[in-house]
């Protein structure tokens, strides 16, 4: 199955969103947690303070009735039921809100006081035991025995009759063998921890809203981004389609003109000497004048010219001595006709090693070669050329060097942008410097060493260009 790839702006997308996504997902998680602790710090805080406060009311409550007893009580003998008719009126009176009230049991578990659940007064209710199975009424007796404390259970509210959470206060009567106290409901407690949980959870779920639409934005803005590279990438990549195109068929148009002058101004010229020869020789042949011979030969001669003119020709569309030879012979070759043709001396050198170009280098480097020649012979009026071919660690490099006038490095002609976009398909490197000297120019072009091929040994070892 063929996997689908991505495109340029595809890949910036993923990955500018990539990274952001985790980052925001993580961001998110540690509020998350953060805000959770934090909730629950805050609520059990809440609850602690609460309960306290609660805690404080009811040891109040309990000692104002206290007072409203103490001296009939410390008057009174542990047997006096006149007395103890008396405080349990009192109590039974002091009733509280909506909800609060006080409660009297004997050590025996028997209700003594209940103002607003009247149907508990004179039972026993030793053992009794809230919905949870939290004992209710021992736990108060063992309190009141030991002095007082606070006894939390699920007791059922006067005003709705619903069974709710109580926290009581008990102290003890200890000449009477009572236990006096009274609670309170902590529904209202329990509703403001609810409360604040439920804001929590709103408070949370409002940071992940903001925290999705902040990423959602970026998001968007990255896409749009890589949207805006996508489509530049895209005109400029036709942009330079189109202007690799024009070029190309410049290039075209530009052999097709030098290969159409040649045809006209060497072979055409040569084939109708040629012919004038051949009609002379068949005027004076049917004459039987003896000069026909010569006409003939001279008729022969020109076709060996033509046959060179082709041969060169063609040389210069693609030589067959690279090919056969390789890079080095090729140059040697190039160089040698180029001496002939232009009477400048050039010193081609090259140093042996035993990797190869492959067959792409070696036909970019030959036409770098050709077109830098072809520049010293028509513009840099040079005496002297060098040509020189080398291999080492990085690759391979040519160097071409003249003593001529000199070229502008910011001239870009076809030429040397044909030069340059060989070099660049390549993956190499092509420099216009200034000579050494002063005078004259270098055109180097480096090839990388991806493009030489494994090494061979013994026979098979070749010049640096092959």
């Amino acid at each position: 199955m063929r996997v689908p790839t991505l495109s340029y702006g595809q890949r910036l997308l993923l990955l500018a969103s990539l990274p952001m996504i985790v980052t925001v997902a993580g961001i998110a998680v540690l509020v998350t947690l953060q805000s959770e602790r934090a909730a629950k710090r805050e609520i059990a805080a809440l609850e602690t303070a609460m309960i306290e406060a609660k805690r404080r009311e009811l040891r109040n409550y309990v000692q104002l009735a206290r007072t409203s007893f103490i001296t009939i009580y410390g008057n009174a003998a542990p047997d006096d039921q006149a007395a103890k008719l008396r405080v349990t009126q009192i109590l039974s009176a002091m009733v509280y809100g909506q909800d609060g009230f006080f409660f009297v049991y004997d050590y025996e578990g028997t209700n003594l006081v209940a103002p607003r659940q009247t149907w508990l007064i004179g039972r026993d209710w030793s053992g009794l035991e809230d919905s949870d199975g939290v004992p209710v009424t021992d736990t108060l007796i063992d309190l009141a025995r030991s002095g007082s404390g606070y006894h939390t259970y699920q007791w059922r509210k006067p005003t709705t009759g619903e069974e709710t959470t109580i926290m009581t206060y008990v102290t003890g009567l200890q000449d009477w063998q009572w236990a006096i106290g009274t609670g309170v409901f902590l529904d209202d407690v329990l509703e403001q921890a609810a409360l604040a949980r439920a804001d929590v959870r709103d408070q949370v779920r409002t940071q992940f809203l903001w925290i999705g639409t902040i990423a959602f934005g970026a998001l968007m803005i990255v896409f749009a981004s890589g949207l805006s590279i996508t489509v530049r990438e895209r005109r400029l990549a036709d942009a330079k389609l189109k202007q690799l195109a024009q070029r190309v068929l410049d290039t075209q148009e530009e052999e097709r003109g030098r290969v159409a002058r040649e045809l006209h101004d060497g072979i055409s010229q040569i084939l109708v000497g040629i012919r004038y020869r051949l009609e002379l020789a068949r005027r004076l042949t049917a004459k039987g004048d003896p000069k026909a011979e010569g006409a003939v030969d001279g008729a022969i001669e020109g076709l060996q010219g033509a046959i060179g003119e082709v041969r060169r020709i063609s040389h210069d569309l693609r030589p067959g001595v690279l090919d056969d030879l390789g890079l080095g012979p090729a140059l040697k070759s190039l160089c040698e006709a180029f001496e002939a043709r232009t009477g400048l001396p050039v010193t081609f050198r090259t140093v042996v090693f035993r990797n190869r170009l492959d067959i792409e280098a070696k036909t970019a480097l030959y036409r770098i070669a050709q077109e830098a020649l072809t520049n010293i012979e028509r513009h840099a009026g040079a005496s002297r050329v060098s040509v020189q071919v080398f291999g080492h660690r990085r690759g391979a490099t040519l160097r071409v060097e003249d003593d001529g006038c000199g070229l502008d490095p910011s001239s870009q002609g076809l030429g040397l942008r044909n030069m340059a976009e060989r070099v660049e398909q390549l993956d190499g490197t092509l420099r216009l410097l200034p000579h050494p000297s002063g005078r004259g120019t270098v055109v180097e072009a480096e090839v990388p060493l991806s493009h030489l091929l494994a090494p061979q040994t013994g026979d098979a070892a070749l010049s640096a260009a092959e």
